[in-house]
């Protein structure tokens, strides 16, 4: 079985991580989207919520399944028997960062591969940083995430 995991803080779900992740789907069966627990982060959205937020994104679709994990990545892929590590490149600053990373990985385990999907154009700007500060600042992020969750995130 092919399993990738899709980690970030998904603080919130964006369109651009919708987008990567149905991209995806054809490739593996199944994608496991992993919301890293950072003890120093101050999150915008509790942990249910974000985790709620995925599963309505997705309408509970069999192959992608959401689960937390503390610690590094890797270990969590190997926890779990996940072969791929699934990534979304927006530009060139994400790719040299998204890189050192994934051969960091590649280090500590030469079986799990890094697997990146480039961001379609309308979608590069889009992150979940920029999409917080909209919404902590009483601005319409509405346009920036999955359909489903247009109503909920205010």
């Amino acid at each position: 079985m092919k399993i990738a995991i899709f980690p970030g803080s998904f603080d919130p779900i964006t369109i651009g991580h919708q987008d990567i992740i149905e991209r995806a789907l054809p490739l593996f069966d199944k994608i496991i989207v992993s919301i890293g627990i950072n003890s120093s982060k101050k999150y915008h959205f509790t942990l249910e919520q974000r985790t709620d937020f995925i599963n309505l994104t997705f309408n509970n679709n069999t192959k992608i399944e959401v689960i937390t994990y503390n610690g590094l990545t890797i270990d969590f892929c190997k926890s779990i028997g996940a072969k791929y590590i699934l990534r979304g490149i927006r530009n060139s600053a994400d790719f040299l960062y998204e890189n050192n990373i994934a051969q960091m990985n590649k280090a500590m385990d030469k079986d799990i591969e890094t697997i990146y999907l480039s961001t379609i154009p309308a979608l590069s700007a889009i992150n979940s940083t920029i999409v917080r500060d909209i919404l902590i600042n009483k601005g319409d992020a509405s346009q920036f995430v999955p359909t489903v969750l247009k109503n909920q995130i205010k």
